[in-house]
């Protein structure tokens, strides 16, 4: 760190801290876990290494960290640069093997996305292994951009207002998944990736495809931003005070139960006071 200038000092300060902050708001890791720290060799994920193995050294508590990849089998997939890079760090890694990329690409037709397929046998991968070697919890390199895009996704084509937690249990309560980068910016993520030279490995899979409606999203909220400089904090800040008397849920409300409190205090208006 003694190399980095003040601007970028303070970007590490500020990402370690968010992280921190993050993780001890939600609980996400507990004395004696076994963090599972799954890496794609995209920059978010290297991004929650780093900052996983800073909170490990400066965390009142005793946890490990083992990182996972899963090698899909797509064409030209660089299959060293991260076990070289996980064995210049001195991290625990192991790289699952599991030909997910014949299967999607026989599945979706031909400029159709495949992120959803994809994703799903990724995340069902990922959720067993963890089993296999007993961690008590899966961090994942999602960020703040990730999850209000999500809100908006769901909001816009699936009729729901959900986004990603920072930290989830599985259907089948079997897994605890943590999001210790959910209060960081992609911005700040993609300068301190560029900043300390991680070797980043490209999606051509389903990430670089132009036509993915995240993307439609994820221009709307820069727009948004670039326009009015802090909104996505505003309404990142909203997903954590919801009121849902002042929604139409009438799972979460008991609307129909609203009636006139009869020992309420009675309002008198003074008219000659207005």
């Amino acid at each position: 760190m003694s190399s980095l200038s003040l601007d970028q000092k303070k970007l590490q300060k500020r990402l370690y801290r968010l992280a921190g902050e993050a993780v001890t708001e939600f609980n996400m890791i507990e004395e004696g876990d076994k963090v599972m720290v799954c890496l794609s060799g995209g920059k978010d994920s290297y991004a929650m290494l780093d900052v996983l193995l800073h909170l490990q050294k400066v965390a009142p508590i005793k946890f490990s960290l083992v990182a996972v990849n899963m090698d899909q089998k797509q064409p030209g997939f660089p299959e060293h640069v991260l076990p070289a890079y996980l064995e210049s760090v001195g991290v625990e890694y192991h790289i699952i093997e599991k030909d997910t990329y014949s299967v999607v690409k026989e599945k979706i037709p031909e400029g159709k996305t495949t992120c959803s397929l994809c994703s799903r046998l990724r995340r069902g991968t990922l959720y067993t292994y963890a089993d296999e070697i007993g961690a008590t919890k899966m961090a994942l390199g999602h960020h703040r951009d990730d999850i209000l895009e999500t809100f908006f996704l769901n909001m816009f084509f699936g009729g729901t207002l959900k986004a990603m937690p920072p930290k989830l249990l599985s259907d089948d309560g079997r897994n605890v998944v943590i999001r210790p980068l959910a209060y960081c910016k992609e911005t700040d993520i993609a300068e301190y990736a560029e900043l300390q030279g991680f070797p980043i490995i490209p999606c051509n899979l389903c990430g670089s495809q132009e036509n993915l409606q995240r993307q439609v999203v994820k221009g709307m909220l820069q727009e948004w931003e670039t326009k009015t400089p802090g909104r996505l904090d505003i309404m990142f800040r909203a997903l954590q005070n919801v009121v849902p008397s002042q929604l139409a849920d009438r799972q979460l409300f008991d609307f129909a139960s609203l009636t006139i409190d009869q020992q309420a205090e009675p309002r008198f208006l003074d008219v000659m006071s207005l």
